[in-house]
């Protein structure tokens, strides 16, 4: 691993990993009403999500932080539960 993505915690996973496992916590309306864009609103898809990101920086990184909190929250509650 290179030290340039040593403490990259997205090393590794593909733009459509992070999607799916959006899709699968939140459903397309609930990740609609976390991230306010079309293409997760309007008869969303994965592969029209896909290529939306592609080209829009902004909403990537808008995706990218969104599956951090949540694979935070899901460490965090993992931790709650082994500490009963």
């Amino acid at each position: 691993m290179s030290l340039a993505q040593a403490n990259n915690p997205l090393h590794g996973l593909t733009l459509e990993t992070i999607l799916k496992a959006l899709v699968s916590a939140y459903g397309w309306d609930g990740l609609g009403q976390r991230i306010a864009i079309r293409c997760f609103i309007n008869e969303p898809s994965i592969a029209s999500s896909l290529k939306f990101l592609r080209r829009t920086p902004w909403a990537r990184a808008q995706v990218e932080t969104l599956y951090l909190a949540l694979r935070q929250r899901e460490t965090n509650n993992d931790e709650a539960a082994n500490d009963l």
